[in-house]
């Protein structure tokens, strides 16, 4: 195999989409999935390409280093692309401390197996796929640079600003070769309903209350979930060492638009009268520390590696809709058990 490239997280809503891609595109790259499989983490969502030859998927957790150690051993890993995270703010504020060990630790340990792995670090890439979350809050205009000083403000993005911190303290220390990436909100097809837009699809379905924090009026850029996994492929093949990316949706919206846009595609397709759904709009306390604006500016991406949308959000949330309307037995799989109980403690 030319390389073998493990990517971390790969069973969980982005790193699926990245790991599919580089199967079916590189079938000369050994391809390693490694995830623990926790709530978020789903193998339905690589069953079509589960039996490739160029795939294998290693349940490790990143803690783990004897078994991160067995892995880089066992497929002699070339490159990392690691994407695995705690990522919900929500339970980041219920519970910070999993948040510091699987994205702070769990990086400083993939981190280490890494530079004692790689003799030869010239030929091998560490690349780490974090948040826009990271710069902190938007109140008063303007856009995300990658030269936006950081400020995260939740648990969640102080775990991920420390983990981007660690993997340019490697590069700088240990001469790893690097790159890191920081992307805005993610939407699409196997993302866990714990999240705006499949919660939302999923509640209306059910005829359950929509719940929207305080007015609705907090802002999002969102990035179509392929999109991010082609400029991923991009910044791995063709990005600057040491260098970082924003990558954005160029899509800003309101929390509470969105919302109201799903009701009135929802209402369209499961043939309701309009406006039923938007009946099942319900404020509620606002998050503790809730950011008011993210907004990425992805000209760098753009211009330097030509990477753009391939297509606008009314394309991508009708298909995202269709997606979920048409596998309802994935849905039903993964609303069950521990979610159920998440969403009582958030959001009843």
């Amino acid at each position: 195999m030319e390389k073998s490239i493990l990517i971390t997280g790969g069973a969980g809503f982005i790193g699926s989409h990245v790991v599919r891609l580089f199967v079916k595109k590189y079938p000369n790259y050994r391809i390693v999935n490694l995830d623990c499989l926790t709530y978020a983490g789903n193998l339905e969502n690589l069953k079509d390409i589960e039996g490739e030859k160029n795939y294998t998927f290693a349940k490790v957790d990143i803690n783990n280093e004897d078994h991160l150690k067995e892995v880089f051993n066992d497929y002699q890993i070339t490159d990392v692309i690691h994407l695995a995270a705690e990522s919900h703010v929500d339970r980041s504020i219920t519970d910070p401390l999993a948040f510091v060990r699987t994205n702070v630790m769990g990086t400083v340990n993939l981190l280490n197996t890494a530079k004692n792995h790689w003799k030869d670090k010239a030929n091998h890439l560490f690349y780490h796929v974090s948040t826009d979350e990271v710069y902190g809050s938007l109140d008063d205009g303007g856009y995300f640079l990658e030269t936006t000083p950081y400020d995260p403000q939740s648990p969640y993005s102080s775990s991920k600003a420390a983990s981007d911190h660690f993997v340019r303290a490697y590069a700088n220390t240990y001469g790893l070769k690097t790159v890191i990436s920081n992307c805005s909100n993610n939407y699409g097809p196997n993302q866990f309903p714990e999240k705006l837009i499949p919660l939302c699809i999923h509640n209306i379905k059910q005829n359950k209350p929509l719940p929207v924090y305080g007015k609705g009026e907090n802002i999002r850029d969102w990035l179509f979930v392929v999109d991010h996994a082609r400029a991923i492929d991009l910044v791995f093949h063709e990005g600057i060492t040491n260098e970082t990316y924003n990558i954005g949706g160029f899509n800003e919206w309101k929390n509470i638009d969105i919302v109201k846009l799903l009701c009135e595609i929802m209402d369209r397709k499961l043939g309701r009268d309009k406006g039923a759904s938007a009946q099942l709009i319900t404020f509620v306390k606002d998050r503790a520390g809730h950011d008011q604006r993210y907004a990425i500016d992805a000209d760098k991406i753009n211009k330097e590696l030509g990477w753009k949308p391939s297509l606008t959000f009314e394309v991508g949330i009708e298909e995202t809709v269709d997606w979920y309307l048409e596998n309802e037995t994935w849905l039903d799989s993964v609303t069950s058990g521990d979610y159920q109980k998440y969403y009582q403690q958030h959001y009843s």
